[in-house]
């Protein structure tokens, strides 16, 4: 029986929370929830949004299901995500963008997976404000090793991209491919521009691509690549793309089969998983029994697979997709009319997708 670190979160998220443990549990893996508050909800109790017995939990479970979080104001965290991310060593950011029948997309037949390195590029928090003394004497320290020169009245921001990272993250997404029948890998970068940095990351791809004869690999340039998933999605299979790109590049997948609603997220590390929709919190809905929950039963799915799971998270999926293909019991933006009122909530559409399991 496994033991499953529960994140509720804060806003919409114990009520997701709710529908996808419901869910799990109806498809008849035996789990053993450890429940344990993150959020904005215990800033005042524990004077930190990210207690430490939150990371202990996960530590000594290796596995969490978390729902959506709020980074207080004034926290001293740029993100709690982040610091999550970033204390466990969760590397890899897996966000799978899948179309199904029934959701009002412009494209059909999308079946992505993006791999974001999770742990450097610009969102290392690597900053220095502008007038600061720190930022005005690396901007003297810049102009003294070459012809760059920086405005005074500059903020700046260190964008690291290392080798070791590179080649673990890419490494992954080979490995990714290859567990889950997966046909070819891109990577994506701006090396022709920032030759030092993605420069070093492409290098690294092709030096791994190496040890994959069996799976296709090619590289795109970021802008470019924009525009193929926009104009031909279905040439595409695996992406893998530094932490800022595949942030950007993840919301742009979640866009073409449907949206955020329907965008799961596994952050992964050695021996450790978190397993997340990738929405927000939402607070203005919270407690009122709306909000699409598919994003974060998704999660859920993806939790079981990890796990080792593979027959009940097939038959979780199938449920979930039934459902939506059928438009009876669905939330407002899964309707085509969202003004629907025919629409049903967060409980219902649950409760739904476990009367289909059964």
């Amino acid at each position: 029986m496994p033991k499953i670190t529960l994140i509720p979160g804060d806003g919409v998220g114990p009520e997701l929370t709710e529908a996808t443990k419901r869910c799990l549990e109806a498809t008849g893996v035996d789990i053993e929830w450890e429940e344990i508050a993150a959020g904005a909800e215990v800033m005042e109790a524990k004077g930190t949004p990210l207690p430490e017995e939150v990371l202990e939990s996960i530590k000594k479970n290796k596995v969490a299901l978390k729902g959506p979080i709020t980074t207080p104001v004034g926290s001293g965290f740029r993100s709690v995500n982040v610091a999550l991310r970033k204390e466990l060593d969760l590397f890899a950011c897996v966000r799978p963008c899948k179309s199904y029948r029934g959701v009002r997309s412009k494209y059909s037949d999308i079946d992505l997976v993006i791999i974001r390195e999770n742990t450097e590029d610009l969102y290392a928090g690597i900053e220095f404000e502008k007038g600061s003394p720190e930022a005005i004497a690396l901007i003297e320290e810049i102009s003294k090793l070459g012809e760059h020169k920086i405005r005074l009245d500059s903020g700046i921001s260190i964008k690291p991209i290392s080798e070791g990272a590179s080649e673990r993250i890419v490494r992954f997404a080979f490995e990714y491919a290859k567990d889950n029948g997966r046909r070819k890998v891109t990577a994506v970068h701006k090396a022709n521009i920032m030759k030092f940095s993605d420069g070093l990351f492409l290098q690294v791809a092709k030096r791994v691509a190496e040890d994959y004869p069996e799976i296709e690999f090619e590289e795109r340039i970021v802008d470019n690549m924009c525009m193929q998933l926009v104009q031909k999605p279905e040439l595409y299979d695996v992406l893998v793309l530094p932490n800022l790109y595949g942030d950007i590049i993840s919301d742009l997948g979640a866009g073409l089969v449907g949206g955020l609603g329907l965008a799961p997220g596994a952050n992964i590390g050695e021996g450790m998983a978190v397993f997340e929709p990738t929405h927000g919190s939402a607070p203005r809905y919270k407690g009122m029994n709306k909000v699409n929950p598919t994003a974060m039963i998704l999660s859920g799915m993806l939790m079981l697979r990890y796990l080792g799971e593979e027959e009940a998270a097939g038959r979780l999926e199938k449920a979930i997709a039934e459902v939506i293909e059928k438009q009876e019991k669905v939330t407002y933006d899964l309707k085509p009319d969202r003004d629907d009122p025919t629409a049903v909530g967060t409980r219902e559409m649950a409760e739904a997708i476990v009367k289909q399991l059964k």
